[in-house]
């Protein structure tokens, strides 16, 4: 008889808990909490010189917390800057250098106006005129030929200019990205390296998340499917202490395209259901909800 009112008295607790925590019916899908994450890596290669960036820090998109040694590229880019100078001395004036030759031939062609002005009037020979005209022919020659050799050597020059300039805009490049910045605005999650160290292209240095929005994933049975879609309100819970739930409304974001085989750790409203549909729902955070922290959705019914 004792046994059988020990059964009943089990049964009772357990009915009371249940209602506590709203019981199994109180919501239509369980899931955890995630944030958007981005592990930020180094983009250059030298010691870390400076990272400001320790766990629980709220950054902004776009913030330096750090920077990698630059001194080797400072260096580099002095170089390619003095080998840009003297490279663009060389460029020729080319009005300067054929002005004594345009001189001779502005001369020549006086010389052979007087000379045509004589040989009509019979005062001079026309092999003379002759003599004239061909030595102006010279001239022009010489004149055109000197100014494609210097405006083969400027283009030479524009050329060598042009290549260490790509050269200078390179290593500006590389200084710009030892400077290291949180792409996005977030609380830093972890660190995972420290002033002192060797920092290489592509190793991860920080992870920051989005903590202001929440997302909770969770598994829907397909007869669920048919009653939510993308943009829709719910009601979001989240876990208080051992017995308690924070109301929130949230935000169908995203809905799966095809079904998965039940994640074995996701409770759904029909256990018995093989194939289930991710969907994640947009949660403003109010500072309580935690990366991790389990979560559960009504759909409110429209």
């Amino acid at each position: 008889m004792k046994t059988i009112h020990a059964y009943y008295a089990a049964i009772g607790w357990v009915a009371l808990l249940a209602s506590c925590k709203g019981g199994s019916g109180d919501y239509d899908a369980s899931g955890v909490f995630e944030t958007t994450e981005v592990t930020v890596s180094a983009r250059g290669t030298g010691e870390i010189m400076r990272l400001d960036a320790e766990e629980g820090n709220q950054v902004e998109a776009g913030q330096a917390v750090g920077y990698i040694d630059t001194v080797q590229l400072h260096l580099k880019k002095e170089e390619l800057l003095g080998n840009l100078m003297a490279t663009d001395s060389r460029r020729y004036d080319v009005g300067r250098q054929i002005a004594s030759l345009r001189q001779e031939i502005a001369t020549q062609k006086r010389e052979q106006q007087r000379y045509e002005n004589l040989v009509r009037e019979k005062a001079a020979n026309q092999k003379q005129l002759d003599d004239i005209r061909s030595g102006l022919a010279v001239l022009e020659k010489r004149l055109a030929a000197q100014v494609e050799t210097l405006e083969n050597g400027n283009r030479s020059v524009s050329g060598q200019v042009l290549m260490l300039e790509a050269q200078i805009g390179q290593v500006e490049d590389q200084i710009a990205k030892c400077v290291i910045t949180s792409p996005v605005k977030g609380t830093v999650l972890a660190k995972y390296a420290e002033q002192g160290e060797l920092a290489a292209q592509g190793r991860s240095l920080f992870k920051v998340g989005d903590l202001t929005d929440m997302y909770l994933r969770v598994y829907i049975t397909a007869p669920q499917l048919t009653t939510l879609k993308v943009g829709q309100q719910v009601k979001v819970y989240a876990d208080e202490g051992e017995d308690g739930r924070r109301e929130y409304t949230g935000t169908v974001s995203w809905i799966a395209g095809k079904a998965e085989f039940t994640p074995k750790t996701i409770q759904t409203r029909d256990e018995r259901a093989n194939l289930v549909y991710a969907v994640k729902v947009r949660v403003k955070n109010d500072g309580y909800i935690k990366k991790g922290m389990y979560g559960e959705i009504k759909i409110i019914d429209n």
